[in-house]
């Protein structure tokens, strides 16, 4: 305009250039855990707000909605119903193999009643979640701006607990997806400690180790062809069988 010459941009490119930036965004900011710390950046943010306002272990429970309203504040400007689904997850010993929440209140149930509202609820860290936090403080992360660049957040929690393996995570993204099913914390602790002290050890061996994944549903696993191509591949299909019981009136 006004005698200046405008770039011609080719709309095919600008389409790739574009929808290229909108994905990794989806995949890194929302959909697809960090292999580092096995947590999505709201699982993350919840954590490290808790850890703020002193809710440790051994600290009283606080309201929910404090909790919500503290992560969407200051670190997640999103929906209170969706840091709060997020939180309520975190806390459900059916859905977490080790819960990184203790919950006080109606967190919902396997049958899939839903939880109570966040002003009826409480919550703390458990003491796997300060597993996570630990040594936070002491320049072993990167920190980044939150939304606004009133504050500093953590990228990436240091993480002492392999929580992408013992909590497993799924997720679906732009052109990709995760399932990763939870695992015993002994097994995966006894298969890293052969790992480190032979970094050549075989897939094979390691699956003697860690022979499948470990439900907090229960169940049975029907066979090991299944763990062990998951394992080798990183594509499986576990098969569970689930488990009767039956009691005489």
């Amino acid at each position: 305009m006004n005698g200046e010459k405008l770039d011609r941009v080719e709309l095919e490119n600008e389409m790739k250039s574009s929808y290229i930036d909108y994905a990794m965004s989806v995949i890194i900011s929302r959909a697809i855990p960090d292999v580092r710390d096995g947590l999505k950046p709201v699982h993350r943010r919840i954590l490290y707000a808790m850890d703020n306002i002193g809710l440790g272990p051994s600290a009283s429970f606080r309201k929910s909605a404090t909790i919500v309203g503290d992560v969407i504040g200051k670190y997640h400007p999103h929906g209170d119903a969706s840091v709060y689904d997020a939180a309520v997850r975190l806390a459900q010993s059916f859905n977490m193999r080790y819960p990184l929440i203790q919950g006080q209140g109606n967190f919902g149930s396997i049958d899939g009643d839903p939880a109570a509202a966040y002003r009826y609820t409480e919550a703390r860290m458990t003491h796997a979640a300060m597993k996570m936090l630990e040594d936070l403080d002491m320049d072993t992360v990167d920190f980044a701006d939150n939304f606004d660049a009133s504050l500093k957040e953590p990228s990436v929690l240091p993480s002492k607990l392999p929580n992408l393996l013992i909590n497993g995570s799924s997720g679906i993204a732009v052109g990709m997806a995760t399932n990763i099913p939870p695992h015993n914390l002994s097994d995966v602790a006894d298969a890293a400690l052969r790992l480190i002290s032979d970094p050549s050890v075989s897939d094979e061996e390691l699956a003697n180790i860690v022979k499948g994944p470990d439900f907090p549903s229960g169940g049975i696993i029907m066979g090991e062809d299944g763990c062990r191509k998951a394992y080798r591949t990183g594509k499986g299909i576990i098969t569970l069988r689930a488990r009767t019981e039956y009691e005489k009136m």
